[in-house]
């Protein structure tokens, strides 16, 4: 069998990696407010709605902790912007540690990425399903509480994105941007207005735990780690994105700062307007905000349709993602050959359906047992963090070595930088926890031998360069 296809021996120049033609120019097709859009509807999930809660149980200790994992959240997204100039190619972390450090490293972080997708969309799927049931409850009247509805309830808001994504990446990216200006508008709102609302009395204490202050910010760190999953959005989805050199950077900056913007603003904002003791005991924080500012009821309603919105514009970006990973690393013949086949609207076909159908075998799980969700959620921040990891690694390889051309002049800051995001990577996995890291090994492991199932395929053996 022949040589795998590189994604592209590049590095040296971002117009030299165009040149080369990683992708048709034609094949481009989502801008720089897309590729924002796209960060942002990734970022911004379901998990922000019940954000200031968590919160809430570490005291105003944890604003400290946001800060502090905001700062690894925007090196992080600088040094996918970096990777992204370098190496313009679709697969983002997987082909930016292929480069590196070889196609078995690039196997595993494709792998570990495509896991975090359909798991994490399982994720997302179960937490939605919660806002569609009250908003139906509350404005139409019916009653979608018992486990047959909410499961198909859930499925329905796989398959939708599912279809819209098949439907090609110019669609995706319409109802990309479209959903995420309708979510981004009210929190924003909130984050803003909330504001001449707040009351320093509501805020509680710096430290509402039993231990200290810095155990307080490691475990207040731990959890809002989790709520900057998708920074990579835009570099794995590299070959549709017109300029890569420019937007990736752009992009992940733009959309990483939008999102800390907001996330830091609307916790302050809730926690002002919401006494402490209340906030503590919440499942709905934003709207109960809501309420105190203005009185009535209607917070509740209006924040769960934005929290509707915020759950399926979040699925149907991951659902582009879900398959975009694997087909780079199907054309570098790392994954069966099934994934890098595209229909003529430019879809990954058998990634999406593979993804989708996957993420609905894991639903089920998750409605099989009361723990499974949170089970779900600390797997698959665990699998995001081995590409984060690699990433940073890949771009701290380059510039300490010289193995590519970098810029002497900011030498020392990209370095800075690098070694922040490497930092970042490995404090989320930490703060994944023991059984987290424990399943997602085993889940990594369990990839060694569908790598040996598609080498044997293709009659290889050894590395491919």
């Amino acid at each position: 069998m022949g040589e795998p296809r590189r994604p592209a021996d590049v590095g040296l120049d971002s117009a030299e990696s165009e040149i080369a033609g990683i992708v048709p120019v034609h094949g481009r097709s989502l801008g720089l407010g897309s590729a924002v859009a796209l960060v942002i509807g990734n970022v911004v999930g379901t998990g922000i709605f019940l954000l200031p809660a968590s919160l809430a149980a570490f005291g105003t200790v944890s604003l400290v902790a946001m800060a502090a994992v905001t700062v690894g959240a925007i090196a992080m997204a600088m040094v996918f912007g970096k990777l992204g100039a370098r190496i313009p190619a679709g697969g983002g972390p997987y082909a930016y540690a292929r480069n590196a450090f070889g196609e078995f490293a690039g196997f595993w972080n494709a792998w570990s990425f495509w896991l975090t997708a359909w798991i994490g969309n399982a994720a997302i799927a179960v937490a939605w399903v919660g806002y569609v049931q009250y908003f139906a409850q509350q404005v139409v009247g019916l009653d979608w509480s018992g486990t047959a509805a909410a499961i198909v309830i859930a499925l329905i808001g796989l398959w939708i994105p599912a279809v819209v994504n098949m439907l090609g990446a110019r669609n995706m990216a319409a109802f990309q941007l479209v959903t995420t200006i309708l979510k981004f508008a009210p929190l924003l709102f909130v984050a803003v207005v909330g504001l001449f609302f707040v009351q320093g009395a509501n805020f509680g204490p710096f430290n509402a735990t039993d231990g200290n202050w810095v155990g307080a910010l490691s475990l207040a760190g731990a959890v809002a780690l989790f709520i900057y999953s998708g920074v990579e959005s835009v570099s794995i989805a590299a070959e549709k994105i017109k300029d890569p050199a420019r937007n990736i950077g752009r992009a992940s900056i733009i959309g990483v700062l939008a999102c800390a913007a907001l996330y830091m603003l609307s916790t302050v904002a809730v926690m002002g307007t919401v006494p402490h003791a209340r906030l503590l005991e919440s499942s709905a924080p934003f709207a109960d905000a809501l309420n105190n500012m203005f009185g009535g009821s209607a917070g509740g309603v209006l924040m769960a349709a934005c929290a509707i919105i915020s759950g399926i514009g979040a699925l149907n970006g991951w659902t582009m993602l879900v398959a975009e990973m694997p087909m780079a690393a199907a054309r570098d013949g790392m994954f069966p050959a099934m994934f890098a086949r595209e229909s003529r609207r430019g879809a990954p076909l058998a990634g999406i359906l593979a993804g989708t159908i996957l993420t609905s075998v894991m639903l089920l799980v998750a409605y099989a047992s009361e723990n499974a969700f949170n089970t779900i959620v600390l797997l698959a921040s665990f699998t995001t963090v081995i590409p984060y990891f690699f990433s940073a690694a890949a771009q701290l390889y380059w510039l300490v070595t010289g193995a590519r051309v970098v810029d002497k002049r900011r030498l020392t800051r990209d370095i800075v930088i690098s070694v922040i995001a490497l930092v970042f990577a490995f404090w989320m996995a930490y703060g994944s926890g023991a059984d987290a890291v424990l399943g997602g090994t085993l889940m990594l492991l369990v990839g060694v031998p569908v790598y040996i199932w598609v080498k044997a395929k293709r009659g290889e053996y050894g590395p491919q360069v």
